[in-house]
């Protein structure tokens, strides 16, 4: 994939706290929603998702020191699964939009 700005479809924010790395990455077009189906809700705050539009390298060298990421929407759920962060049958649907985590010990 080039880093061009048509790439950059997925918002990134990292987060820094002693040894511990966050990356939180959501897809654009979620940015700002919440979404909720049964007992479950996710809300997809800008103050935590950031609003920086990222490519999808940024957000590989990004993942190679998370030590916990969040991801939200199709998008960015994919390119962690494609990258071999999260399985599959980890995934979560929140009223159509996909979530998950990744912890590193």
């Amino acid at each position: 994939m080039s880093d061009n700005v048509e790439n950059r479809e997925v918002c990134l924010k990292i987060y820094e706290s002693g040894r511990d790395v966050l990356i939180a990455v959501c897809d654009l077009e979620i940015l700002g929603k919440t979404f909720k189906e049964g007992p479950l809700k996710v809300e997809i705050s800008p103050d935590f998702y950031g609003r920086e539009a990222a490519s999808y390298e940024e957000v590989e060298a990004a993942l190679a020191c998370a030590t916990i990421a969040n991801f939200a929407g199709c998008r960015a759920v994919e390119c962690a699964i494609r990258l071999g962060f999260v399985e599959r049958e980890n995934v979560l649907c929140i009223d159509g939009v996909l979530c998950a985590q990744m912890v590193r010990m």
